[in-house]
């Protein structure tokens, strides 16, 4: 089954875990990478794997380049990872035991979240469908990421991937800006009976920060872990007032635009007028 295989990465200066990804995937002929231009030693050390094939692309939205990296793909299957994720040897061995015959068309894999490469005991995480038939595939836009659209019959794996991300916190702090610029938009524009229960709270500004922090020490144990859970839950908390602080500028700015625009203060009479 692993010769029927492609892994695909994104990069985009990820010189701080790529290495430790690769060295899980020497099993594969080929590894396809787009590069968003990594202006770090990432690309070197791709160059280093003689099965690497590296395309650059100016980045736009996680979605264009996920579809522009399968059109890549030569193989039946694709293997999507992100630059931090790494195969346990369980994993792979349970890959390469698949039936070439089998009917179904892609594979869901659990997650073990990695802090300074610790396993914690649980994580927010859910499930991704990671491996795939390449032509049943598609990605489409999610808030400020992807989702995959599989046309066909998925099952789940039972073995993990660790995502373990050893970038600096402030690399994270900028992506997770940028991330919930796009998810406050994406909340905002959505119908609230279109959002999922999670989601809704999200928009409330004021319950998930609380809601996380609580459920990342005590419902998925990260209390357990130490100063590694309590890092963890810091981040998702931090990750949701950053969303909560994005909502509350966004509402405020529309706000004084439609007090600008009608001045008299009376919004609804002012269109009717118009």
């Amino acid at each position: 089954m692993l010769e029927q295989i492609t892994p695909l990465i994104l990069t985009f200066n990820e010189a701080a875990n790529i290495h430790r990804t690769l060295q899980h995937l020497t099993w594969a002929k080929q590894i396809i990478v787009i590069d968003s231009y990594s202006s770090d030693v990432t690309i070197d050390i791709l160059r280093s794997y003689t099965q690497v094939q590296i395309f650059q692309r100016k980045f736009d939205t996680h979605t264009n380049q996920w579809n522009y990296g399968l059109q890549q793909v030569k193989t039946e299957w694709v293997l999507s990872l992100d630059a931090d994720y790494i195969l346990t040897e369980g994993l792979i061995t349970e890959i390469n035991a698949l039936s070439k015959d089998s009917l179904v068309d892609s594979y869901f894999v659990k997650f073990k979240y990695c802090v300074f490469g610790k396993p914690l005991q649980g994580t927010l995480l859910p499930p991704r469908e990671v491996l795939f038939k390449r032509d049943k595939a598609i990605y489409i836009d999610d808030g400020h990421t992807q989702l995959l659209q599989i046309n066909g019959k998925s099952a789940m794996l039972s073995s993990y991937i660790y995502h373990d991300d050893r970038k600096p916190l402030t690399r994270w702090l900028w992506a997770q800006d940028r991330y919930m610029i796009i998810e406050a938009k994406k909340l905002l524009e959505t119908p609230t009976q279109e959002l999922s229960f999670g989601d809704r709270i999200r928009k409330q500004k004021i319950l998930a920060p609380f809601a996380i922090l609580f459920y990342c020490l005590i419902i998925n144990r990260g209390i357990l872990d130490g100063w590694a859970g309590w890092y963890y839950a810091f981040q998702r908390a931090l990750a949701e007032i950053l969303l909560s602080i994005r909502l509350i500028e966004a509402e405020i700015n529309q706000h004084q635009n439609l007090e600008t625009k009608y001045p008299d203060g009376n919004v609804a009479t002012s269109l009717l007028t118009k």
